[in-house]
């Protein structure tokens, strides 16, 4: 099995219910297990500031799929949760990143791994150190580091970690 981490976030129609529903989605996926949950955060916008802040959270999810499945996999849990893809950085109901798989580099029109925003999004970096402090990026950087580094720009721990069981 492969391991992945997954950015999650929303923003709209209850952005902490649209993330355990994916979290339950993942969940109950029959090549998915051992999905561990950072803690719930909230965050500014990146893009368009009239839009309500984010929801965020990251997860581990050890994996048969491969890549491109997990994609579709999780853009089908994100349709399943109502998202239209509109404004680029706009609001959403839920946004599914594949941030990291195993340690392969993958750049190809639709996918690119790992997630070229890793590095420079508090919201990502800050719950992903939570659950995986000894991680290092493909490029050699250590995410604990990285996130001890990062402005926080208002992020905020709003509920504790999500445990889940598949």
């Amino acid at each position: 099995m492969a391991l992945a981490y997954l950015g999650l976030g929303a923003n709209l129609n209850d952005p902490q219910a649209q993330l355990h529903f994916a979290l339950q989605q993942l969940a109950q996926h029959n090549e998915m297990n051992s999905i561990v949950c950072s803690s719930l955060y909230a965050s500014k916008p990146m893009g368009p500031q009239d839009q309500p802040d984010y929801v965020n959270a990251v997860v581990a999810v050890a994996t048969n799929l491969t890549p491109t499945q997990l994609l579709s996999a999780t853009q089908a849990i994100e349709n399943a949760a109502g998202r239209v893809r509109g404004q680029h950085w706009g609001p959403r109901t839920l946004d599914i990143d594949i941030l990291l798989y195993d340690t392969l580099c993958i750049t190809a029109p639709d996918l690119s791994i790992p997630h070229p925003g890793l590095e420079s999004r508090e919201f990502v970096l800050v719950p992903l150190a939570e659950i995986a402090p000894q991680l290092v990026l493909p490029n050699g950087k250590q995410v604990a580091a990285l996130a001890q580094q990062i402005p926080l720009n208002g992020l905020d721990k709003i509920a504790p970690p999500v445990t889940m069981q598949s």
